[in-house]
């Protein structure tokens, strides 16, 4: 059986550059990848960038399609807390379900504090939408730390995604995902968030009633802060007691940056999730 401990510390318990050595060289060797694979993606007449999905700078998508015709849609939203990082550190990630058959949409969103948690998922909803008309067949939603907030976001009650669209998502994937959103509001970071005890209940996947039935698989690195831990096998705890098809499992020897890294690949476990289902 598994033991939380409480928090002492709360901007400890969400520090995850902290927690990890050299995080920092994380996001450069990225950004790296990321534009060699869109140079290769462009070359071969395969991408679209900046697709602007409304009228602020950072509601663009970049996306990136296979070799013949689609076997559906998958849409990465990355992390950053929600106020940091944008769509080019991740291009790289998308290779994975590319090289499975998958057109794969990339969006940028508005950042905290210009935009408040609530307008930041009404502009992941707006994005796939985008996204969903110009790719047909199912839709996989997959996500990291914020971005794991994000796509559980999108199903439960009061998504932002209209009614066609949201049918057409058959899989969801959050990666370290942030599913109970009170624990953030006694971290410094919330002097940027500005999240309220309103917003924490409205926008928080684990304390909301799943709007559309299909398989979630929450995953989390076993060397991650036991918060994030928590909070992958909250949603799952919550949600599979309301009849969702859900599993939660911690990768082993993955901390919260290179738990990720396996989406560049197309035979990787997180990888055959994403595009067939496999279980965790």
């Amino acid at each position: 059986m598994t033991h939380w401990i409480p928090v002492a510390d709360f901007d400890a318990a969400y520090d995850n550059s902290g927690a990890v050595q050299r995080s920092d060289t994380f996001v450069p060797r990225w950004q790296r990848e990321a534009s060699a694979f869109r140079d290769v993606m462009e070359g071969r007449r395969r991408s679209e960038i900046d697709l602007a999905y409304g009228a602020h700078e950072r509601q663009k998508l970049d996306l990136f399609h296979p070799e013949g015709p689609a076997r559906g849609l998958v849409v990465f939203v990355h992390g950053g807390y929600w106020k940091a990082l944008e769509k080019s550190v991740w291009s790289h990630l998308a290779r994975g379900a590319v090289e499975s058959g998958f057109a794969v949409a990339m969006p940028s969103y508005r950042l905290a504090p210009e935009a408040r948690l609530t307008e930041i998922a009404e502009d992941v909803g707006q994005a796939i939408t985008l996204a969903a008309r110009r790719v047909e067949g199912g839709i996989r939603l997959v996500g990291h730390s914020a971005g794991g907030h994000l796509v559980a976001r999108m199903v439960a009650a009061g998504s932002p995604l209209p009614g066609p669209v949201l049918a057409r998502v058959d899989r969801v994937v959050p990666i370290s995902g942030l599913h109970d959103l009170r624990p953030i509001r006694r971290t410094r970071m919330n002097d940027t968030l500005r999240i309220d005890a309103a917003e924490a209940l409205a926008q928080s996947p684990a304390l909301l009633e799943p709007l559309h039935i299909c398989p979630i698989h929450a995953v989390v690195g076993a060397a991650e802060l036991p918060e994030l831990r928590r909070q992958t096998h909250f949603l799952a705890s919550a949600w599979s007691g309301l009849g969702v098809p859900v599993e939660a499992a911690d990768i082993p020897d993955r901390h919260h940056f290179d738990v990720i890294e396996d989406l560049a690949l197309s035979g990787s476990q997180i990888t055959r999730v994403l595009t067939s289902g496999a279980s965790l």
